[in-house]
């Protein structure tokens, strides 16, 4: 290599040792590299070298510029590393340090949320009578949503204006959708298992509504029981010792309505006693709307696989946010999911209180 050479590679080896980040580094590359870098205009010039020389200095200018992108290479690979371990070490957090000095069991300590507590409510009053939690998946097939409920295809509910549809369909040919309700565990359940089933099943479902009573994601918690001999005197049982257990109001007025639903025959609303004027429940001669109910049809059974003229069983839904505003007097549902801290601090249950039975089981 002849001294003018040497001398390059003896400056750029300097020149990155000095390079103490990325961008320096980058700098020297342009220097030496770059189309007005120093190798880069002894290339250049390699058309003015003596045609007996040209061969041996270009060979010599290539091997030096090898040697200087593997030298760069390198260099770049320490500037990173280093560049990391700063990193890790500046982002470091250290996991071992004590919580901050909240009262044990206190809201700030970790409150549990409205929704979450009453499900849990609804869990403990349920099982208490022998039900068991299921749960499934939010994006379900319309067969399961609708068909199988006998829920017809002209029904407003399965317009795109009030249900969210999902692209493609599933396995078996069905739209995909987003569950408007719960009752897709219904029958889930029973074409996995053999009656007798008892269940409940809480959970998120989704509808295109939004106002001060709705919600495009809410909660709602569904019921359902199949077994031989089983009456309407069993679901008025169920739901009138359900829902005096859950207020607490141990004469909580409870009514019946005739009404309509595909997937029950005959159906019935539900109603308890209020006071229009002041809200309180329990009293005032008023009616207040809760829940929907019914006898399971002999169609859904069918669908499902179930002899109608040997299994009965009946069923429920309610809203788990509207049954919650009830309770604590709430009346707005957009909080619900506002994060609010004043709000959730106002509302959130003690996280060591467990949930409670009432008189009425």
């Amino acid at each position: 290599m002849s001294d003018d050479l040497q001398l390059l590679r003896t400056e750029t080896e300097a020149a990155l040792a000095a390079a103490a980040d990325l961008r320096a580094l980058d700098a020297v590359r342009v220097a030496v590299l770059g189309k007005s870098g120093s190798l880069s205009g002894l290339l250049k010039g390699l058309g003015q070298v003596p045609a007996e020389q040209r061969k041996e200095r270009g060979a010599a200018l290539n091997r030096l510029k090898a040697e200087i992108e593997a030298l760069l290479e390198v260099r770049r690979s320490a500037l990173e590393e280093a560049e990391l371990d700063a990193r890790l070490k500046a982002e470091r957090v250290d996991v071992t340090l004590p919580p901050r000095p909240f009262a044990p069991g206190t809201a700030a300590d970790g409150g549990i949320h409205p929704i979450s507590r009453t499900i849990e409510e609804l869990t403990a009053i349920f099982g208490a009578m022998g039900f068991r939690v299921v749960e499934g998946p939010d994006i379900e097939s319309d067969w399961h949503n609708f068909g199988a409920l006998n829920i017809p295809d002209h029904h407003p509910a399965r317009q795109d204006h009030d249900t969210f549809y999902m692209p493609g369909t599933d396995p078996n040919g069905h739209r995909r959708v987003l569950r408007t309700q719960t009752s897709p565990l219904q029958i889930r359940t029973m074409l996995a298992e053999p009656p007798p089933i008892r269940i409940i099943a809480p959970g998120r479902t989704y509808r295109a509504d939004h106002d001060a009573t709705h919600s495009p994601m809410f909660h709602q918690v569904e019921g359902l029981v199949i077994d031989r001999g089983i009456t309407l005197g069993h679901l008025k049982g169920c739901l009138v010792d359900f829902l005096r257990a859950f207020f607490g109001i141990a004469d909580l007025p409870v009514r019946f309505r005739a009404s309509y639903f595909p997937f029950t025959e005959p159906s019935m609303e539900v109603d308890i006693g209020w006071n229009r004027r002041t809200g309180e429940l329990g009293g005032g001669g008023d009616w207040l709307e809760i829940l929907g109910s019914g006898m399971v049809h002999p169609k859904v059974l069918a669908n499902c696989g179930l002899d109608p003229r040997e299994w009965q069983g009946f069923a429920f839904g309610m809203g788990i946010e509207r049954i919650t505003m009830l309770k604590h007097g709430m009346p707005d549902l957009r909080p619900f999911y506002e994060c609010d801290l004043r709000w959730l601090k106002h509302y959130a249950a003690d996280p060591l209180a467990p949930a409670s039975l009432h008189e009425g089981v």
